[in-house]
């Protein structure tokens, strides 16, 4: 058997990664469907995703609407 001296590979992930700061489909609405979705305005809302589907699930996918339910001021 010989040796390789080739440079190591790059680590390349076996499964696409969701990348929370690529942006929503829609500025102004929610889709739960979308786990991309939900990563982002998670991330920006700065809470998990499961908490982002209870606002989701009482207060409706409206931004605007999940956003005051979230940092009521």
């Amino acid at each position: 058997m010989s040796e390789h001296h080739d440079a190591p590979k790059a680590h390349e992930p076996h499964a696409a990664h969701e990348d929370h700061t690529a942006g929503p489909h829609d500025p102004h609405e929610i889709n739960p469907k979308i786990s991309s979705d939900m990563a982002y305005w998670a991330h920006q809302f700065g809470v998990t995703t499961q908490v982002l589907h209870e606002a989701i699930r009482v207060h409706g996918t409206k931004v605007d609407k999940i956003r005051a339910s979230l940092h009521p001021h």
